[in-house]
């Protein structure tokens, strides 16, 4: 039996695409599931917006996206470098990991995913900002 299409959570959906910058959002239930996403031309000629001031720096020296270390998101959502706002962050420039080690969370569709380091060694570069949103294979940090 078909339902009716729920034209406020495809607003609502629509929304939140264009105020985070995202190419789609899939929600589902245990009976439906609706996913919004934009036309591919209309990704790919949006422009970035503006770095924060606190991260503009980062920007311009760019992340090294080949870099053997660098530790790409396995999902689009939002980074967060600490459990919650109270706690000091899972690492900091400088810091040594182990690899398997958690070093941010990601949350994605409200769960909250636990990013693993790929590799050992120490922390060079994080090229995000807690609460940034994150996009599939952005680069997240470099280890070395």
């Amino acid at each position: 039996m078909a339902q009716d299409v729920d034209s406020q959570l495809v607003h609502k959906l629509a929304k939140l695409l264009e105020e985070t910058g995202l190419g789609e959002i899939e929600y589902a239930t245990d009976t439906w599931r609706i996913r919004v996403a934009r036309p591919a031309a209309a990704v790919t000629t949006l422009a970035a917006p503006p770095a924060p001031p606190a991260t503009q720096a980062i920007a311009e020296a760019g992340p090294a996206v080949d870099h053997a270390g660098a530790l790409k998101s396995p999902m689009v959502g939002t980074a967060y470098l600490a459990p919650d706002p109270q706690s000091p962050p899972f690492v900091s420039v400088g810091s040594s990991v182990v690899e398997g080690d958690t070093v941010m969370i990601i949350e994605a569709m409200k769960v909250m995913n636990a990013i693993p380091a790929h590799r050992s060694g120490m922390i060079k570069e994080i090229t995000v900002t807690s609460g940034q949103p994150t996009e599939f294979g952005q680069v997240l940090m470099v280890i070395e």
